[in-house]
């Protein structure tokens, strides 16, 4: 089994690299690579898009990969491969992102990527640090979670979803602001899991086992 994680030069790879092969070795979930090859995203048994920075550019950097962004859609969407975004990557999965303008994102998951806007005023934007997860919706990747688990955040924008069940987790920032999405093969995780230490890497290992 290969798990790729996409390189569209979109944030350090590093750190999420590291943690996925640790989590494949230890669930003896197979190979992780990171690339920017459309043959081996498409070829690939699990898809991981990370990315930082601003919807826009990221967008526009995806679809400029030659051939990469087709790959991802086709292997997600018509053959059916699990999928996790990751930060901006978990914001691209949306209908729309709002950030510097309008963009069209994937579609993946009906809603609106738009400012975070605490309503506790001494609440600084961006959300940076930990927050306590609170589940809305069973899932399989929850095996091991429970709320008030914590997940490292840094981000300014946040997502706002159409269809309550595939909010899977939130957490309050003077606000509920979406953690984690999901429907079909497709999970989003806004936080980092890579960052988020045990909660984080227990994530991880429950998508690369995840057999939905």
């Amino acid at each position: 089994m290969l798990t790729a994680i996409i390189d569209y030069e979109s944030g350090n790879l590093h750190s999420a690299h590291k943690a996925f092969e640790r989590m494949a070795r230890e669930q003896d979930a197979g190979d992780v690579t990171v690339t920017a090859d459309a043959e081996v995203v498409a070829s690939a048994d699990r898809i991981v898009l990370p990315g930082d920075g601003a919807f826009p550019a990221c967008m526009e950097a995806l679809k400029g990969k030659s051939g990469l962004y087709d790959a991802m859609v086709e292997a997600v969407e018509v053959k059916g491969r699990p999928f996790l975004g990751i930060c901006v990557g978990m914001q691209l999965m949306a209908s729309l992102g709002r950030e510097y303008r309008e963009t069209p994102g994937l579609g993946w998951i009906a809603g609106e990527v738009t400012k975070i806007e605490p309503s506790d005023p001494t609440l600084k934007v961006p959300h940076m640090g930990w927050n306590d997860l609170v589940i809305d919706t069973p899932h399989a990747v929850f095996e091991g979670i429970k709320t008030g688990d914590h997940a490292y955040f840094v981000h300014s924008y946040h997502m706002a979803v159409t269809t309550p069940t595939q909010r899977l987790a939130h957490v309050d920032y003077a606000g509920d602001v979406t953690a984690i999405i999901g429907r079909d093969t497709m999970l989003g995780m806004q936080f980092h899991p890579e960052k988020s230490q045990a909660t984080g890497l227990r994530l991880i290992a429950n998508f690369l086992k995840w057999a939905p």
